[in-house]
C-alpha cells in the first residue's frame, strides 16, 4: 500500500516555519489540499503569498490559544475545501524554566502553548470528521498528527515546563486514540530530538556552544532537517498507517539511547 494522501484535505499548526512549514509544503506536492495555520501572519505571507491562489494552498493567520479562532479555522478549512481529514498538530513553543522558582509560570504557559490548542482543535476536528463519515463504516475517517518531542521522557532542570507539556501532549494522543478509534480516527505522535525548527535555530544563533552539545549526545551527531520528518509525518496521514494508533514514533538520531540527565532534548 502507498502512502498516498492525495486529494485528502490536511490542517498543519505550527506552519509558517521550520517542521509545520516542511510538513506542509510535502503534503500539498504530494496531492493534499493544506490549511497552513500559525498566528505569524507575517511570515504566512513571506512564506506561502505566491501560492495562495494554488488550487490546493491557503493559509490562516491567528492565536489558536482562543477557542474562536480554533472554530474560525475549520470554518475556513471548509469554505476552502469541504472537508477535513488530517490534522497535524505541529505549533510548539520552548522556554527555559527554573523548577524551583514558586514564581515561574512556565508550566501554565507551556501547556496552554502546546497542549490546550492541540487539545481543542482535536477534538473540534474529530467531531468534523465523525460527521463526514456517517453513514461508511468502512472507509478511515481521519488522522490526527501530535508533534512532540523526547523532552517528554527525559530529565532536564532548564526545560521542565517544555517536559511537562510534551509528556501531557503524548498522554493526550494515548488517551483520544482510545476514545476516537470507534470513529476509526487515529491518533498518533512524532516525538522529536534535535531538529533544526526555528526555535531551536534561534538558540543557535545566541549560544555557538550548544550545537556541539547536541552533536556530542547524538549518535548520529547531527541535528535534523525538518525534510527528513515530511515522510514520517505522510505515512501517519495515508492509509498505509490504518491498523496504527496512539503511537508515539521517536525521531531523534539515536539521543534516547544514551540518555543522560543533562544532555540537551529540544
Amino acid at each position: 500500500m502507498s502512502f498516498s494522501i492525495a486529494g485528502k484535505t490536511a490542517i498543519v499548526t505550527g506552519g509558517a516555519n521550520g517542521i509545520g512549514l516542511a510538513i506542509g509544503r510535502h503534503f500539498a506536492d504530494a496531492g493534499a489540499n493544506v490549511v497552513f495555520a500559525d498566528m505569524d501572519e507575517k511570515r504566512l505571507v513571506n512564506e506561502l503569498g505566491e501560492h495562495a491562489d494554488d488550487s490546493n494552498i491557503r493559509y490562516f493567520a491567528g492565536d489558536l490559544r482562543e477557542r474562536l479562532t480554533v472554530a474560525n479555522l475549520l470554518s475556513a478549512t471548509l469554505d476552502a475545501f469541504d472537508q477535513v481529514d488530517i490534522l497535524v498538530n505541529g505549533s510548539r513553543q520552548v522556554i527555559p524554566s527554573d523548577p524551583l522558582d514558586a514564581d515561574d509560570d512556565s508550566v501554565r504557559t507551556l501547556l496552554n502553548q502546546n497542549l490546550m490548542p492541540a487539545l481543542r482543535l482535536s477534538q473540534l476536528i474529530a467531531k468534523r470528521m465523525i460527521k463526514q463519515a456517517d453513514g461508511n463504516e468502512e472507509s478511515p475517517a481521519g488522522s490526527i498528527i501530535n508533534l512532540s518531542s523526547i523532552a517528554a521522557r527525559r530529565t532536564h532542570p532548564d526545560l521542565m515546563a517544555y517536559s511537562v507539556s510534551t509528556a501531557a501532549l503524548d498522554q493526550m494522543t494515548r488517551s483520544l486514540a482510545v476514545a476516537l478509534a470507534p470513529n476509526r480516527i487515529r491518533v498518533n505522535s512524532i516525538a522529536l530530538g534535535s531538529v533544526m525548527s526555528a526555535s531551536l535555530q534561534s538558540t543557535l544563533k545566541e549560544n555557538r556552544d550548544f550545537r556541539e552539545d547536541i552533536e556530542k549526545h547524538t549518535p548520529l551527531a547531527r541535528i535534523a532537517a525538518p525534510t527528513e520528518l515530511v515522510e514520517t509525518a505522510q505515512f501517519l496521514a495515508s492509509d498505509a498507517a490504518g491498523f496504527m494508533t496512539g503511537q508515539i514514533l521517536t525521531i531523534d538520531g539515536g539521543r534516547t539511547l544514551l540518555d543522560p540527565v543533562a544532555a540537551p532534548a529540544h
